[in-house]
């Protein structure tokens, strides 16, 4: 199991990636909306906003009224991340969850 910290740095790393393509990103995808991530293993979660291709304003806690919801283990998490686990083989296995919009699910999906 990972740890909170290694989780926080794991979505660290995803947004600095998505930082370093929203040049290229933002002109295809126009997705505006806040995002939780909460790690079911160790009862915690995260929350920020994905706008322009990026993922800004991540900080601790949950965001109950978030408009993507994403839940997974931390293990997995870090899998994602790291590129060791495709996104959509996660959510048909289950080990992933994703709640969103259908729309926002196809704009995600292409941003990741």
């Amino acid at each position: 199991m990972a740890s909170v910290d290694e989780c926080r740095q794991a979505l660290q790393e995803l947004a600095a990636r998505l930082d370093r393509n929203a040049e290229t990103v933002r002109e295809r995808i126009d997705l505006d909306r806040t995002l939780a991530c909460r790690i079911t293993d160790l009862d915690t979660a995260f929350h920020g906003r994905i706008t322009g291709g990026r993922l800004v304003e991540l900080t601790d806690g949950d965001d109950p009224k978030a408009k993507i919801a994403l839940s997974t283990s931390s293990d997995d998490l870090l899998a994602l991340v790291r590129g060791d686990l495709d996104v959509t083989n996660a959510v048909t296995s289950r080990r992933v969850s994703i709640k969103a919009n259908p729309f926002d699910l196809l704009k995600l999906r292409k941003l990741l």
